[in-house]
């Protein structure tokens, strides 16, 4: 066809219902869909996903009418809420000028994009490398230490999640990585602090923060600083646990590098964006590391990105050599017009503060108040909206509620306490032995007391499982 033929069939088209391009069908026709779909983490004959009709705010709804409350934010990137008119609008207006443009042109809202996120990143973080979500960003990271160190080894902990792309799944230390190995050679991996179940016989946070230096300087002799390239932490650690690191610790794992000219990753897929009541949750400690990757809650999974804040030093590394990397879509138009919307919504309606206040005045208090009802619970922890409820059989002797990586029957109370949960209308975010509650950043208080509340009831059935005082 030529030019003018084209322009004359899209101008002469009859105009199209946009909800029949969407597909969008009964509960019926959904779940007769779904059969095509290849879901991830799972035995395909195994599962029966709920279709989603609709959601708002803090809420989401089934075909059924049935409304859930979030606590887990979907996989803990919904940080600023479902269907925000400001970031929906700001997707839309963006798609209507340019919805796509290739890497290699320099284009407003990548720009735009970058620098909000540089300028508030700790000093001397001046450069973002854009990817489609966060276990790229973790790849990448890991590949720019390597060849700016021009070492090859990567520290990574036991307890973490890094993605499960060829190289990020090499860095994860929870189970999920099992069937992916061998995996990507190169990585050593380390205890972080974990005062409940020290891994170090340590009975404060004192303790625990020098006997996990102390580890780690150990391992780096042992492996050879020369041959460690970077030390890769999640700032708070997410899906395994919410470990919130003990005062001193993330200053002294930055010494321990620096002294041996290791690069320090820190991951913020998870835990930055507003989760930890803070644009980035080591904005607690101070602590400034040489890579910073994010995803989640940048732009809320609105549209898939993610990224690599780059120190100045590091980015010197590639002022004349290229990077032997890229992406289709990164810094793709409509994800960095979500991310610029996002990140001036926060600051106009006060998300990072309204994430600090439920975690101070809500959540901690909440949760504390449940500890001393339910004997199911071990322990609590987290910062901002970032919390973890640790269930256990036995207070006393600290025996999880199920083994670790169970399944089946012998996770089966984690299974009831989740199906009870759902039966009253709150959507958990479970793993092994714990619910997270993480809701998004913009929950009012009232909606997180009435989540509290299901997870009250809930809780009931962990405790029927309890064997101690």
């Amino acid at each position: 066809m030529t030019d003018s033929i084209l322009r004359e069939t899209a101008t002469d088209a009859e105009p199209t219902d946009p909800a029949s391009l969407l597909g969008r069908g009964d509960e019926a026709q959904v779940r007769a869909d779904d059969r095509h779909v290849f879901h991830s983490w799972s035995a395909q004959a195994a599962i029966d996903p709920l279709p989603i009709e609709h959601a708002q705010g803090s809420y989401f709804w089934d075909y059924a009418g049935k409304r859930y409350l979030d606590f887990s934010s979907q996989l803990v990137n919904m940080n600023i809420g479902y269907q925000h008119p400001r970031l929906v609008a700001a997707i839309v207006e963006q798609a209507q000028r340019l919805c796509s443009i290739q890497p290699a042109f320099a284009n407003d809202v990548r720009g735009e994009a970058a620098r909000l996120i540089t300028e508030r990143a700790p000093e001397g973080l001046n450069t973002v490398f854009f990817t489609n979500g966060g276990a790229d960003a973790n790849e990448n990271a890991v590949r720019m230490a390597r060849l700016h160190t021009g070492r090859q080894k990567v520290l990574a902990a036991y307890r973490s999640y890094h993605g499960s792309t060829a190289g990020a799944i090499s860095l994860t230390g929870d189970p999920r990585r099992w069937p992916s190995e061998p995996a990507v050679p190169g990585t050593v991996r380390y205890f972080g602090p974990y005062l409940y179940r020290s891994a170090f016989h340590a009975e404060t946070k004192q303790e625990e923060c020098d006997r996990a230096l102390a580890h780690l300087r150990e391992l780096v002799m042992l492996e050879g600083p020369h041959t460690i390239a970077a030390l890769v932490l999640e700032t708070v650690v997410g899906t395994n646990g919410i470990l919130v690191p003990p005062p001193g610790y993330l200053d002294g794992v930055r010494a321990l590098c620096d002294e041996h000219g290791i690069l320090l990753i820190a991951d913020e897929v998870m835990s930055g964006f507003g989760r930890c009541g803070e644009w980035f949750a080591l904005d607690h400690w101070g602590m400034t590391p040489d890579l910073i990757t994010f995803a989640k809650g940048v732009n809320s999974g609105y549209v898939p990105i993610g990224g690599v804040l780059i120190s100045d030093t590091v980015a010197a590394t590639f002022a004349d050599r290229p990077f032997p990397g890229g992406l289709t879509y990164s810094g793709h138009p409509l994800a960095c017009a979500s991310a610029v919307a996002s990140i001036r919504i926060f600051e106009d309606e006060g998300i990072l503060a309204n994430a600090r206040m439920l975690g101070e005045e809500v959540i901690a208090p909440g949760l504390a108040e449940l500890a001393t009802k339910h004997p199911c619970i071990g322990e609590v922890r987290g910062l901002g909206v970032f919390w973890a409820v640790e269930l256990v059989r036995d207070r006393a002797t600290r025996e999880p509620l199920v083994p670790f990586n169970a399944a089946g029957a012998d996770a089966a109370p984690m299974t009831q306490f989740a199906a009870a949960c759902k039966s009253e209308g709150l959507w958990p975010f479970t793993h092994f032995n714990r619910t997270h509650v993480v809701p998004p950043c913009t929950s009012t208080p009232d909606e997180v007391r009435e989540g509290l509340a299901m997870l009250d009831v809930a809780l009931e059935a962990a405790d029927r499982h309890t064997t101690g005082a």
